[in-house]
């Protein structure tokens, strides 16, 4: 799933290459060329997971909002310095107090059914984000707003009736850009653009084959300057595996690597000389969650028994090959908000053991299944199909919680079914998933416990009055100090807590087709700049159909 949250980060200090190692020569060789750029092409990418919706604020997975994110743009958006710069706005003005901002919009954008954008779009997909009937996981940030207004064709103005720390960055996002013209007075969750977008982004939908494809074409009228890349094709494969056969045979150009991917099966002189592998830290966690009103899970217990009897090195080692590290909070090691010193559950069986027996958990018939009032220890943990890094994680878990008495069950879900029927219903017992978190550290959708409704981010219903008020107090200071203070207060509370039991950070680990030039990459990742990646002319295989 993927999370819009955005992090505001300049105080964190990547390495510029975005990769570890990898050779100069080889970031020299993505970069440049001796070719001069050229239109035509085509980028094909591929991805296990199949897009749900294209309107941005009802999506809530990666895949959706992948594509989405070509065809459509928000205000502003993160450089690759991490700091805030123009998209739709090509310029703002911020009060002294922080409480009014006044964005002045780029003249001339045109939708791509060649209407022009103006502040009007941005009003109707404003009030569309806040609109109790709009089932979207995303109003928080903009119900902050106490007053909107256009105030000419290109001038809009939010007022905010208290400090909200990221006010700013909340617009660096597609989700509340929408085409007036086309949805006023209609039931957004009924329309076609849902399948057949209208943007004014870099790429537009061409077809979608579902199961199959998404093809897009270059917008050859996007304001930043045509894409050099004219199709951006993404291919829905579901096995990694086969994935990674049509990569090594041309039928794909692009793709997440699997960590025995990156460290063993392209460690040859074929994947050295037609592919350039990158590696980078995300911003990004994976965990097991509980439905915490499920009875086996109400006890925080029986949650730490669980966690002393995950081996998350063992994890680390044998699923992600080293490439990760330990999560113990739902930040990221490295940046401001992190705090390095919360309660961490090292590895250990007896401990496990005995917090179990103390929440009335034993083995009362000798069957090797702890027992409470008649009911052996039996769950089921949730995952999506085709991520076989989970179901790696899942089949360890299951091992080691087996050690300590307790029986678990995998079922592994297609996509949106998982989503939809399952996560949002709260047909669950646990769940392995994974946060793609953002830029600012304000997590109020996923940990308040008023975030609990169907489509919010709260499905394992948490809740500690505590949490909910050091959120509250995060985001209303600019002060990074007193935000340090509350975020790393709310990990000592989660730790304690473990509504979720986080397991790892993963690395990015891409791999693209070496005739692309033109990548460059920072720690926003490598796909920030696409519209100039490009196949020098004597080098181009894929022609556009007419």
């Amino acid at each position: 799933m993927k999370n819009v949250f955005l992090y505001i980060l300049s105080l964190i200090v990547f390495c510029i290459s975005g990769c570890k190692d990898e050779p100069a020569t080889t970031v020299q060789t993505v970069l440049g060329g001796d070719n001069e750029p050229a239109y035509g092409d085509a980028l094909i990418e591929g991805s296990i997971g199949e897009p749900s919706v294209l309107i941005p604020m009802l999506a809530g997975d990666s895949s959706s909002h992948e594509i989405a994110g070509l065809i459509f743009n928000g205000l502003v958006k993160y450089d690759t310095d991490l700091s805030i710069i123009g998209d739709l706005a090509e310029s703002w003005d911020i009060s002294k107090d922080g409480l009014v901002i006044t964005f002045h919009l780029r003249k001339g954008v045109k939708w791509t059914d060649g209407v022009e954008f103006t502040a009007d779009d941005v009003m109707y997909g404003y009030k569309t984000i806040i609109d109790e009937k709009t089932p979207t996981a995303y109003s928080e940030d903009f119900k902050q707003v106490k007053k909107a207004e256009v105030i000419d064709r290109y001038t809009f103005r939010v007022t905010y009736g208290k400090t909200f720390a990221p006010a700013l960055s909340s617009w660096a996002t597609s989700l509340v850009i929408l085409p007036k013209h086309l949805l006023e007075g209609k039931d957004i969750t009924k329309s076609e653009l849902a399948r057949n977008p209208v943007g004014m982004g870099q790429y537009k939908l061409d077809k979608w084959v579902p199961g199959q494809e998404l093809v897009l074409k270059s917008n050859k009228e996007y304001f930043e300057g045509r894409p050099y890349i004219d199709q951006f094709i993404y291919r829905i494969i579901p096995d990694p595996a086969t994935m990674f056969l049509e990569l090594r045979t041309g039928g794909i150009d692009m793709m997440g690597l699997t960590p025995i991917q990156y460290t063993k099966q392209t460690e040859n002189d074929f994947f050295r000389t037609n592919f350039h592998k990158f590696r980078y830290p995300v911003f990004a966690y994976t965990y097991m969650g509980f439905n915490l009103r499920h009875p086996f899970f109400k006890d925080k217990r029986v949650r730490q028994a669980i966690a002393y009897a995950i081996d998350k090195s063992e994890i680390i080692d044998v699923v992600l090959f080293g490439l990760g590290s330990p999560a113990t909070g739902p930040y990221v090691p490295n940046t401001w908000p992190y705090n390095p010193n919360v309660k961490k559950y090292d590895y250990n069986i007896e401990k496990a053991k005995q917090l179990l027996k103390e929440a009335g958990w034993t083995d009362t018939d000798g069957d090797d299944i702890l027992d409470k009032d008649g009911r052996p220890f039996r769950f089921t943990i949730l995952t999506n199909m085709g991520n076989k890094l989970r179901m790696n994680t899942a089949t360890i878990i299951q091992w080691r919680l087996a050690h300590i008495g307790i029986k678990v069950e995998i079922k592994a879900l297609e996509w949106s079914t998982f989503i939809n029927e399952f996560i949002d219903k709260r047909r669950f017992e646990a769940v392995l998933l994974g946060w793609s978190i953002g830029l600012d550290p304000d997590q109020y959708d996923i940990w308040h416990s008023s975030k609990t409704k169907e489509k919010e981010f709260n499905f394992v219903s948490y809740k500690n009055p505590e949490v909910d008020e050091l959120l509250e107090k995060g985001r209303r200071t600019f002060d990074i100090g007193e935000r340090k203070k509350a975020y790393f207060r709310i990990q000592e509370i989660l730790s304690e807590d473990l509504p979720y039991i986080f397991l790892y950070v993963p690395d990015a680990t891409p791999i693209v087709n070496a005739r692309f030039r033109g990548i460059i990459p920072s720690p926003i990742g490598i796909t920030y700049n696409l519209p100039k990646w490009y196949v020098p002319k004597g080098s181009q295989r894929h022609r556009m159909e007419p």
